[in-house]
């Protein structure tokens, strides 16, 4: 018997094939190692950015793809591209001046009528008209509007209207401004579909609830993703996202007054809060411009705070009535001049660019006839009627 029958083989044992390094065979090895090791790594990141662009959303598959670049550790070159993009795009100083302003509301003669009414009455719960900066006044230019086919011309509980932000240096650009009347509204923090990005008893509908559309007056973008604000998220007294000291707030009390203020209440809120919200440090305190508008750490994770972008904002005027602001190519300063310049006397930054900024208003109970407080901006005005990936809120009447 033969060696290899002694061993149960059926045949010789074939000998070993020695690959001499360098080799061809060698070379085509490695080259199958690491093949096999970068699909090994790779397969979890593939499979998380096809479920982010195919999985539940209603934005765009590039503004998705670019959101799943932010959260996966590339959100400084998200930042870096979108820095050079917007510095390259930036306006040029001087120009044409407008010879008109974008129609708001119900139209400035109507403003204008609501005014001559409302003048008439001993109580009257109106803003002042917004001053212009520079002369002549174009139509309509700083002069409140309603948004309602049938309102209370003495007790408004939503005006809006525009003005020339920059007519010295920037003839073209225009901030559209809304006051909402606190005293006869209702305002409610509602969470998207991915932000906040915590977990949640429930997110609900993720739009305006049917059942509340009958009083549905406007809705409006709330702030950055937390995870580039870093700060917190409330709602009915419970505390989702631990609030961060001496950040921007915009709070809702259940005693029914709202504030735009720095906190100062620790990591959690109390019971008596419906609603908080933080974004970024203040950018108005004591009607006065912050001094940390140069500091542009303070900014967040995106483009900071000098570049000339789509940005909105909120406030507080004397009287606590809300103040939301928007415009094309601001800067943080700028946009706080805004503010300030409306009437308000603390304010936060909320979201930024032109596809997360959105302040719609119905002119009919409903949720019908949505219009867009600014036109350019990129999203429906029907944008928060159906699920929306980011929270927001609506304004309702009551």
């Amino acid at each position: 018997m033969d060696s290899a029958a002694a061993h149960g083989h059926g045949g010789a044992i074939p000998p070993r094939v020695r690959v001499e390094v360098g080799s061809p065979v060698a070379a085509r090895r490695i080259r199958r190692v690491l093949a096999t090791a970068a699909l090994i790594v790779l397969l979890p990141a593939g499979i998380s950015y096809v479920s982010a662009l195919f999985g539940p959303s209603n934005s765009t598959a590039g503004i998705r793809s670019v959101e799943w670049l932010r959260d996966h550790g590339a959100a400084g070159l998200v930042a870096k591209v979108e820095s050079i993009y917007y510095s390259l795009t930036a306006p040029a100083k001087g120009g044409p001046a407008l010879k008109a302003l974008p129609r708001v509301g119900l139209g400035s003669s109507q403003a204008q009528r609501a005014a001559r009414e409302g003048a008439e009455k001993t109580v009257v719960n109106r803003p002042p008209r917004i001053g212009t900066l520079t002369q002549p006044a174009l139509p309509g230019e700083g002069v409140w509007s309603g948004t309602l086919e049938h309102e209370s011309r003495n007790d408004p509980p939503l005006l809006v209207t525009t003005f020339r932000s920059d007519p010295a240096e920037y003839p073209r650009l225009v901030a559209g401004v809304a006051w909402i009347n606190t005293s006869n509204t209702s305002v409610s923090l509602i969470a998207g579909r991915q932000e906040p990005a915590v977990k949640l008893p429930s997110r609900g509908a993720m739009d305006v609830p049917s059942a509340n559309r009958e009083q549905l007056l406007a809705t409006f973008n709330s702030g950055f993703k937390l995870s580039d604000s870093h700060g917190g998220w409330a709602l009915n007294g419970h505390t989702y996202a631990p609030m961060r000291e001496g950040q921007a707030t915009f709070v809702r009390y259940s005693d029914g007054h709202y504030d735009v203020a720095a906190w100062h209440g620790g990591p959690s809120v109390p019971s008596n809060v419906v609603f908080a919200r933080q974004n970024l440090p203040l950018i108005v305190s004591g009607s006065q411009s912050s001094s940390k508008l140069s500091n542009s750490s303070e900014w967040g994770a995106t483009v900071g705070n000098a570049v000339q972008v789509w940005r909105s904002g909120i406030g507080i005027d004397a009287h606590g009535n809300i103040l939301y602001a928007a415009a094309n190519y601001q800067t943080v300063s700028s946009l706080a001049k805004i503010l300030r310049h409306a009437g308000a006397v603390r304010a936060m930054e909320l979201d930024i660019n032109s596809y997360w900024i959105s302040f719609n208003t119905y002119a009919a109970a409903g949720a019908l006839r949505p219009a867009k407080l600014l036109s350019e901006t990129e999203r429906p005005a029907t944008r928060y009627l159906t699920p929306d990936d980011r929270d927001f809120f609506a304004v309702y009447r009551r």
